[in-house]
């Protein structure tokens, strides 16, 4: 019992060193793609061209004081931020990084996925509601409405491909990749997936619950400290493993030639993270408006579009 209560720790203690190592590069990479494509250099000074400044951040919010306002919900106000970043954190559990390389390989394991990344979610809407602050209470409560709303067109595009491998097992998944992606059987599918990714983890053009030109920071407006830093720290490994899930779901995995696997399934979804990043200094924000339209109107038809032709294509072919 020991043994094994000590080996869960050594791994969960793996996957943060990764995890944590993962988030610190898409720090990094983030403020030197915005530079690059606002023709900009971006962090110079902190080491090789900026490389340092991650850690130099992480120990500044270290040593900042939390300041408490004075008519916020104490108790919720300060385990928020725990709330938002835990859930997301322990998704990486069902993450196959290669052959073996996964903490579990749980027979539900997307559902395990969707479920605990989800409640995220609630992190977000404590923090808005704990601090007695109008616009942190309006990015809380737009935050429900994304999650509530986009969740069902992400689960309807990754339906699909449970129906063409016939498993929850992320492990099963990525080995039914073997002959072909599903990215190409199903490239609707992982446009729904994309875009509904990009709504959960609040990022541009979805970052209405932190819009910085109406609410000041949003949701965590009142937060200061390393509680803002897991904030912070939970929205981009919300992204990474989203990115992730999509290189299980569409991309094969690790799959792929010459290379180890890990370094393929790293790859693949650096590009995606990549990709979301590049679109946040690219995109304007949508209206609330348009973006519950893209939703309801757009997204949710064209899943539900896509389901019956893969019923279809499964009984015919």
């Amino acid at each position: 019992m020991l043994l094994s209560l000590i080996f869960i720790i050594i791994q969960a203690l793996i996957v943060f060193a990764i995890v944590g190592a993962a988030v610190a590069v898409t720090l990094y990479s983030e403020i030197k793609v915005a530079s690059h494509v606002q023709s900009k250099l971006g962090y110079m000074r902190t080491g090789w061209h900026g490389s340092l400044q991650g850690i130099a951040d992480m120990i500044k919010l270290l040593l900042k004081e939390e300041i408490l306002p004075g008519k916020i919900d104490k108790l919720i106000f300060l385990i928020a931020p725990y709330v938002a970043f835990l859930p997301v954190f322990l998704s990486f559990i069902a993450i196959p990084l290669g052959p073996g390389l996964i903490v579990k390989d749980l027979n539900i394991g997307i559902l395990y996925f969707l479920a605990i990344s989800s409640v995220g979610a609630i992190g977000i809407i404590m923090a808005g509601w704990s601090s007695y602050n109008k616009y942190s209470l309006i990015g809380g409560l737009r935050s429900t409405a994304q999650v509530i709303s986009y969740e069902i067109p992400h689960l309807l595009s990754i339906l699909p491909v449970i129906m063409l491998t016939g498993s929850l097992s992320t492990v099963s998944i990525v080995n039914a990749q073997e002959k072909v992606w599903y990215i190409f059987l199903q490239p609707l599918g992982f446009l729904i997936y994309f875009i509904s990714t990009l709504a959960e983890c609040n990022r541009t053009p979805f970052d209405l619950p932190e819009a910085e030109s109406e609410l000041v920071s949003g949701y965590h407006t009142e937060y200061s400290g390393m509680r803002f830093g897991l904030f912070f720290m939970a929205e981009y490994t919300h992204v990474i493993a989203g990115c992730a899930m999509a290189t299980i779901l569409f991309l094969g995995g690790w799959r792929g030639v010459f290379l180890p696997p890990f370094f393929w399934f790293l790859l693949k979804t650096s590009f995606l993270v990549f990709i979301v990043l590049l679109l946040r200094w690219t995109l304007p924000r949508f209206r609330m408006d348009q973006h519950m339209y893209l939703n309801w109107y757009i997204l949710l038809p064209l899943s539900l579009f896509n389901l019956i032709i893969t019923g279809l294509g499964i009984l015919l072919f």
